[in-house]
């Protein structure tokens, strides 16, 4: 199976020499799960095109710093690609930023949180369990690095992850062949913490003090990659 990774973020300036791209660590998340794939990337960010989402094996979305509510060129030809991927049954996965755009392209509702920001790592509370996450515990920790939330889920989605920041944290649409989280089980904790020092100045200092504690807490970041390969090879077969 191949997974065409859409890239539309770009590691921030600062550590873009210490750290790989967003469609590196995607497809070291999926390596690092012990399961079989090829991968391609698609870097939207320097202009190329989006591929027809119907000849294509299986889809990640990565994360971005823009918001889905922002003026930007390739957004509506990112959400017609999502609703043609969905069609068309394509299996597709989104993270951060592509949990938010798969949600806006399919019926939900997305803004900046009155919250502010969502740092390090946070712990959300499994709701429901589809066959791929069917031993998942009680709970999964697992970093985050955002602002903007899914508000309002798509009808055709069922949230499977929530916490008190972010009710909406993991959906899993009723097609079974896409599935999105907010937090980052791509990230290591090194760019996890690096992104915190990175909010210095944008989030106020006890949210920096409490999400650069929250790193001496257990990561459960292997188990939410395994579920996501498991999702991905279980639509793959199904397509």
């Amino acid at each position: 199976m191949k997974i065409t990774t859409i890239e539309v973020g770009k590691v921030p300036d600062p550590l873009r020499d210490q750290f790989d791209p967003y469609s590196v660590m995607f497809r070291e998340m999926f390596a690092s799960t012990g399961r079989t794939f090829d991968y391609e990337a698609v870097r939207v960010l320097d202009g190329e095109s989006l591929p027809d989402p119907a000849g294509l094996e299986g889809i990640a979305i990565t994360g971005s710093s823009a918001g889905v509510y922002e003026d930007h060129a390739w957004l509506d030809p990112l959400r017609d690609f999502i609703r043609q991927a969905y069609a068309a049954r394509t299996p597709m996965l989104g993270i951060c930023f592509g949990h938010q755009a798969m949600a806006d392209a399919l019926g939900g509702n997305v803004r900046k949180s009155e919250k502010g920001w969502g740092l390090g790592r946070h712990q959300y509370r499994v709701i429901d369990r589809p066959n791929f996450m069917e031993a998942a515990p009680e709970s999964l920790s697992v970093v985050c690095s955002h602002q903007d939330q899914v508000i309002a889920p798509p009808d055709e989605a069922e949230v499977i992850l929530a916490s008190d920041f972010t009710p909406n944290a993991g959906l899993f649409y009723r097609s079974g062949q896409a599935l999105s989280f907010q937090p980052h089980p791509e990230f290591d904790d090194s760019y996890g913490t690096a992104l915190v020092e990175l909010r210095r100045g944008k989030a106020t200092d006890g949210v920096i003090a409490e999400a650069l504690g929250s790193f001496s807490s257990a990561s459960d970041s292997a188990l939410l990659r395994d579920y996501i390969a498991r999702f991905m090879q279980d639509a793959g077969s199904r397509r």
